[in-house]
């Protein structure tokens, strides 16, 4: 039996391995949003048209989205039969490698068109990395922990996102201010990938150091793995599926919005500048640095669907608040926006990954969170940036962009109905020993 204090480190552990994997990730996958958005238009598409250069660049940015659910299929399986820990080191592996070659490839001005295959295909692969890490990641934190506190502890991982894009954007900010503008379009936007290949070194040590879950040992010792564990989720869980794929369209698409497209938004439709709109989004992601877990712990106290729904619902207003307010180029007014808009995401999103998994059998958790993970993102993330900046272009108003939000609101308003609570004596029979 394992001792309270030597658990009580295996459960820091593992919060520390799925914060600092998830947050590696999303550095990778937050590195090429950013550049998405700003520079990779004219690298890799370039035309006379801007707003076209930088459609063809979000159209790249959704094939990491559009990947994910094969690496939920893939992974989220290997998951549930293998381990946690096992297949959380291949997807790290996986996304960083991507992520190095990205900063060792060649532009369309020395291969050509080549070099957009090239780029779309590491962009895939980085999908394929993210797709089958969120699952077992969540899972790796919260399977080691009370599951009366699961929404405290599963948000490690939700932690991830904002942590990576804080970095990614502190990184590319940096390098923008100590080069010039032609330094930086030439290969200074280089460095911010290439560092990827130090950071997955150092998420490796971590997680290769860290034990199974209890939760995982305990299935595995009665015999009670899946040998299919994605036909079974389809044939006996699918209302927890649709549930959990619903829940969590809302959410991708505003951080989609207030992360990705708000920088084309700037520096397109008001008087600030990139820098600016950089610098708000990356005070955004500091506050939800601290929000994810708050509202993941405030979840364990109070119902989490009744707070996820009042959080959506706030979701689907903010748009028609946001717009309004930076009109006027104000950059208090920007940042303000913004943070509150992360505001109302970390209310989403911090105990999220406990309302997602906890729509499954813990012997299908793996693979039931994944696959609603990653189908999720192909709805919502994936076509977000290219549908607002088609909107904007088509309409020239913001109004549509705030339409299309509100719509994905009430589709995860849907999600949160259909939804269960946990199944207390289902936890109960697999709780960690202490």
């Amino acid at each position: 039996m394992t001792s309270p204090a030597g658990d009580r480190r295996s459960l820091h552990k593992a919060f520390a391995a799925s914060l600092s994997g998830t947050a590696l990730e999303w550095y990778d996958f937050a590195a090429y949003s950013v550049a998405a958005a700003t520079i990779f238009g004219h690298l890799f598409f370039p035309s006379e048209d801007q707003l076209a250069s930088t459609m063809a660049a979000f159209s790249t940015y959704a094939v990491g989205y559009l990947a994910r659910p094969l690496g939920g299929f893939l992974f989220g399986r290997l998951g549930d039969v293998l381990g946690r820990k096992r297949i959380l080191v291949m997807t790290l592996v996986l996304t960083g490698v991507a992520t190095f070659l990205i900063g060792v490839l060649p532009t369309y001005e020395t291969i050509g068109g080549f070099a957009a295959v090239l780029l779309v295909l590491l962009r895939f692969a980085q999908g394929v990395g993210i797709g089958g890490e969120w699952g077992g990641a969540v899972l790796l934190s919260s399977e080691f922990g009370d599951p009366g506190k699961r929404g405290f502890w599963a948000s490690a991982a939700q932690i991830g996102p904002p942590a990576g894009n804080l970095l990614a954007n502190g990184v590319l900010a940096v390098l923008a201010a100590l080069l010039t503008e032609d330094q930086f379009n030439s290969w200074g936007w280089r460095i911010a990938f290439l560092l990827s290949g130090a950071l997955v070194g150092f998420g490796l040590w971590i997680r290769l150091k860290l034990e199974e879950t209890p939760v995982f040992k305990q299935i595995q010792e009665r015999g009670e793995r899946s040998s299919a564990p994605i036909s079974e989720v389809f044939r006996t869980e699918r209302r927890a599926l649709v549930a959990a794929v619903l829940i969590r369209v809302c959410p991708d698409v505003l951080y989609a919005l207030f992360t990705v497209f708000v920088l084309t938004y700037v520096t397109t439709h008001t008087d600030l500048s990139r820098g600016a709109g950089l610098a708000a989004v990356m005070i955004g992601s500091a506050f939800q640095l601290f929000l994810m877990p708050l509202f993941g712990a405030l979840s364990d106290r109070v119902s989490r669907r009744k707070m996820y729904l009042v959080a959506t619902i706030a979701a689907g207003i903010w748009p028609f608040v946001f717009f309004p307010m930076v009109s006027g180029g104000s950059f208090f007014m920007l940042v303000t926006g913004i943070v509150l808009a992360l505001v109302i995401h970390a209310a989403l999103y911090g105990p999220q990954a406990a309302l997602v998994t906890e729509q499954f059998s813990p012997r299908l958790r793996y693979t039931g969170s994944s696959l609603a993970y990653t189908l999720a993102g192909v709805i919502g993330g994936a076509p977000a940036p290219l549908l607002f900046t088609a909107l904007l272009a088509g309409y020239d108003t913001w109004v549509a962009i705030g339409v299309y939000l509100l719509a994905t609101a009430v589709v995860s308003i849907v999600g949160v109905v259909l939804a269960r609570d946990p199944d207390r004596e289902e936890e109960a029979a697999l709780e960690p020993v202490r």
